[in-house]
């Protein structure tokens, strides 16, 4: 008995010296370490926004007292939240929202009808047109902005909302990942909605997209990101704050001679919400879409 007793630690002794065990904690190590540095400046951020001292945050700033927050306080929140006014951060919030749903929902209907039809039309040069998408895909933005400028200039579109959401509505990105879907699918679907006497458009509407829910839950998420961290756009084509999105906004604190640490942290939150929310909203289709692609290879 007294046997068994002794060589119940010694095994538990040498389970945790098993080199198995050793890798699994240092595997858990460095994980712990790896989400740390990524949280660690989310965390930064919303503890910096609750603080009302702009001159206490940047003396906390390199220790641990950046983490803390010992007199939480939404001030930074409500000064910020404005509609009108010097801190109007509430009406750049709104013009970037109405940018991110207009964009987000006329890009999801106009890319995945053009995917829809590369992949399933039966017109001549699909293989020619679909190779011009993903060369257009390659092609820098950048590159092709300036012209883009003057093309809007003249067509009186600059500092309204139609400029920052009709140049971006239709993406080769987007166009070619949802035609990799819609070639997946099935055609014997296609073929029974024909026999059925529905249409090229009815089939496309009440059964493909149906069945892509995952795809389009992908490029929403994508493009909403795309859309709301847009920046050199929207100074190039912007000049009130009509139609100013909030990234621009937050851009001016750090014009100015004296930074508001404060304001401007809380100002990033308020920017980080929507886009978070997106996430949330999909990421149930957007984590099966991942892992069915995987699973394809």
């Amino acid at each position: 008995m007294s046997d068994l007793a002794l060589s119940i630690p010694q095994a538990r002794t040498a389970r945790l010296r098993s080199p198995a065990t050793v890798l699994r904690i240092i595997q858990t190590i460095c994980i712990f370490i790896i989400a740390l540095v990524i949280v660690s400046p989310l965390l930064l951020l919303v503890v910096a926004s609750l603080k009302d001292d702009r001159f206490q945050i940047l003396a906390d700033m390199g220790s641990f007292r950046a983490y803390w927050v010992s007199n939480p306080t939404l001030s930074n929140y409500a000064e910020v939240g404005h509609l009108s006014g010097e801190l109007a951060f509430g009406r750049y919030l709104i013009n970037s929202l109405i940018i991110l749903v207009t964009t987000v929902c006329s890009g999801l209907i106009v890319n995945s009808m053009a995917a829809f039809v590369l992949a399933w039309g039966s017109f001549k040069g699909r293989a020619v047109i679909l190779s011009i998408v993903i060369a257009l895909y390659v092609i820098p933005q950048e590159s092709i902005i300036m012209p883009l400028v003057i093309m809007v200039s003249r067509a009186g579109m600059t500092d309204t909302f139609a400029v920052q959401i009709v140049p971006w509505v239709a993406s080769p990105l987007y166009i070619f990942l949802l035609y990799q879907f819609f070639a997946q699918l099935p055609k014997e679907l296609l073929e029974a909605a024909e026999i059925d006497g529905a249409s090229f458009f009815r089939a496309y509407r009440s059964i493909f997209l149906p069945l892509s829910l995952p795809a389009l839950a992908t490029v929403s998420i994508l493009m909403g990101i795309e859309t709301w961290n847009q920046y050199l756009w929207p100074i190039l084509v912007t000049q009130t704050d009509y139609a100013r999105p909030i990234a621009v906004a937050i851009a001016t604190f750090f014009g100015q001679d004296s930074i508001y640490w404060d304001r401007a942290m809380a100002a990033s939150v308020l920017m980080m919400i929507p886009i978070l929310g997106l996430y949330l909203a999909f990421q149930r289709w957007f984590v099966s879409s991942f892992i069915g692609s995987a699973v394809k290879g």
